[in-house]
């Protein structure tokens, strides 16, 4: 019998991804679920693999992974919002504050790996549960901090490692339901991240006047809570585990488009975080706007992110391919944060951040997608939660020093945003240059290619 996480496949030998020396009509050799101690276990055969793409249990995980990722990426999206009020409340610079949040995402990405490695050996029920734990905990324990230490721990680092136990196995399980439709699912899946962004701010900033920050934060993980719980009730896996293997799989490392593609991911990271926790301090600073108001302005942000996710995945699906799509985003973020430079009104501002926030959905919405592109036959796709997570490990280190980086900038700077927007829009082309590299040592030279 197959351990943990094992699905039925079905009897059409022409869609089973297991091979058996056996006889192909017994029903043990069929069906892997049912044990045969006098059989050799059957082996799972990429070749053969195809994913049923369709029907409602694969619906059903997308909208589970919505649930996840409004969480796993939603609630850090938010950190502008702490990041105000810490300001505030602590009087402590940016960049002191900035690496609370920082910390969160570099733990969020830097243990995609080891969650990877356990979603591929069949624990992914038990990896996001305990995911699920450590993040509720987190949150409700952030309500009850009072010094800056007490937060770093709480919301920085048990909040960080539950976020990254959460996401990472719920990312593979999806991808392991869809081929043809791989791209448009994953960036489906990733609308939860916008809708995420705008539940949690808009608690906040709304509750903090009325009842108080502690209570507001407590709220904002009963919701969590909810969300949570329905996930991990509908997450099915799908593929067989693959017990044995590194948690590294070092020989990725010797495919160009793979290197240069993870060397994108990183830059693409190391900016991406600018914009979310310094929009509202820009607006309030520099444009005039209150606090209220300019939280506000991250709502329109991840709104704008929401529409952007699903139709450049399907485009990516369709006509452009997940690396091209992804691409195009990075140089889009590169233009928007080039022209942020020149907004110094308030209607200007929120002109910029419509535009910012469709071309940031648009940009992270098919990462994944481009991703998984990388990750496929010859490849075993029961693999494909370690190269993830190895993307998102090595990516964790740029999520960490970004957004210290851009408030050492300002502080240096004199509050002068110049020079950090402009080192966030040449962070981001950089990337784009890169990952179009990797495209190319990928499928060539050519225009339109689906891969």
């Amino acid at each position: 019998m197959f351990n943990k996480d094992t699905e039925k496949t079905p009897d059409n030998r022409s869609s089973s991804p297991y091979l058996s020396e056996n006889d192909p009509e017994d029903p043990q050799n069929l069906n892997p679920t049912i044990s045969n101690t006098n059989a050799p276990p059957p082996v799972f055969d990429p070749d053969t693999f195809n994913p049923p793409d369709g029907g409602f249990r694969a619906w059903s995980q997308v909208f589970a992974v919505i649930l996840i990722n409004a969480l796993a990426w939603g609630y850090p999206a938010s950190f502008g919002v702490y990041q105000l009020h810490y300001e505030e409340s602590l009087g402590l610079p940016s960049s002191q504050i900035s690496w609370i949040g920082s910390c969160q995402t570099f733990l969020t990405f830097a243990f995609c790996a080891p969650a990877g490695r356990l979603a591929d050996a069949g624990y992914t029920r038990e990896t996001v549960a305990l995911g699920s734990f450590l993040a509720i905990l987190g949150t409700f324990m952030t309500s009850l901090c009072k010094q800056y230490w007490q937060i770093f721990l709480a919301q920085g680092v048990c909040t960080g490692i539950g976020l990254a136990l959460l996401f990472m196995p719920a990312v593979t399980v999806l991808g392991s339901y869809f081929k043809a439709k791989k791209a448009f699912a994953l960036a489906l899946g990733a609308t939860g991240t916008g809708l995420g962004s705008i539940i949690f701010p808009a608690t906040l900033q709304y509750l903090i006047p009325q009842i108080g920050f502690p209570w507001a934060v407590r709220c904002a993980a009963f919701v969590a809570l909810f969300m949570i719980v329905v996930a991990n009730i509908m997450l099915k896996p799908y593929l067989p585990p693959r017990k044995t293997g590194p948690l590294m799989e070092w020989d990725a490392f010797k495919e160009l488009p793979f290197v240069l593609f993870v060397l994108g991911a990183f830059l693409n990271f190391y900016a991406l975080y600018f914009g979310f926790f310094y929009i509202n301090v820009y607006a309030r600073n520099v444009i005039g706007f209150s606090s209220v108001e300019a939280v506000s302005l991250l709502l329109v942000v991840n709104a704008m992110s929401i529409p952007a996710r699903p139709i450049m995945g399907y485009l990516a699906d369709n006509v452009l391919g997940p690396i091209n799509t992804f691409i195009i985003g990075l140089f889009a973020l590169s233009i928007m944060l080039y022209c942020w430079i020149g907004v110094k009104t308030a209607a200007g501002m929120y002109v910029f951040c419509v535009f910012f926030g469709f071309a940031n959905g648009a940009c992270q919405g098919t990462f994944v997608g481009a991703n998984a592109s990388l990750t496929k036959h010859p490849q075993d796709p029961r693999k494909m939660g370690t190269r993830f997570g190895m993307v998102q490990t090595i990516s964790a280190f740029a999520s960490l020093a970004g957004p210290p980086t851009a408030g050492a900038i300002l502080d240096t700077s004199n509050g002068n945003f110049t020079y950090a927007q402009i080192w966030g829009g040449t962070v981001f082309f950089f990337a784009a240059v890169v990952v179009t590299g990797s495209r190319i040592a990928s499928t060539g030279w050519v225009l339109l290619k689906k891969k």
